[in-house]
């Protein structure tokens, strides 16, 4: 049983900048694919960024060059380093990661940019 546990949301002015965490347990994450997504209100989930090494990363086309994702596998934690950030990046952010065919999803943490 993989749990994924994220933190770090809150209000941010446009432009600003935020750190999300996400604390796996029940599985390493050393050599698995790590992913954000985000939901915002009336829209589906959507896919932010998804890494399976330290060095080896892909970004949605909406957050490529202001959103980067990073991994500590000592500390079984993934980051989402979020820049400049704009009133449309405004969502619940999830962790992902697949484990034996099953999708493992967070709680999720806010994310409220104001304009």
């Amino acid at each position: 049983q993989v749990r994924l546990v994220e933190s770090g949301g809150g209000l941010v002015q446009a432009g600003g900048s935020l750190r999300l965490t996400c604390v796996a347990s029940g599985r390493t994450i050393s050599g698995y694919h790590m992913g954000w997504y985000r939901q915002a209100p009336g829209k589906e989930r959507e896919f932010v960024a998804r890494s399976w090494s330290s060095v080896n990363a892909y970004y949605a086309d909406s957050v490529k060059g202001r959103f980067t994702i990073s991994r500590d596998n000592a500390k079984n934690t993934v980051y989402l380093h979020m820049s400049s950030l704009e009133p449309e990046d405004t969502a619940v952010y999830y962790c992902n990661t697949n484990s034996g065919g099953i999708a493992y999803w967070g709680q999720g943490t806010q994310v409220t940019v104001s304009s």
